[in-house]
């Protein structure tokens, strides 16, 4: 069965990665409340290519 309500999934992208120049990317998968928030989300995490907390923001 599927979930029911308001969750949906998302996924994260580093901002800071492209302008780096470096190959690959640093993307997380997560989930929000669409009703709470239905803005874009941006949240700091670890970029293990870059080796640093950055910012990541939401794609669709």
């Amino acid at each position: 069965m599927a979930k029911k309500g308001n969750r949906i999934q998302v996924i994260l992208e580093c901002t800071e990665h492209k302008e780096s120049g470096q190959p690959g990317t640093s993307r997380y998968i997560t989930t929000k409340n669409k009703k709470n928030t239905p803005d874009r989300v941006e949240i700091k995490k670890f970029n293990p290519i870059l080796k640093r907390m950055t910012v990541h923001k939401e794609i669709k």
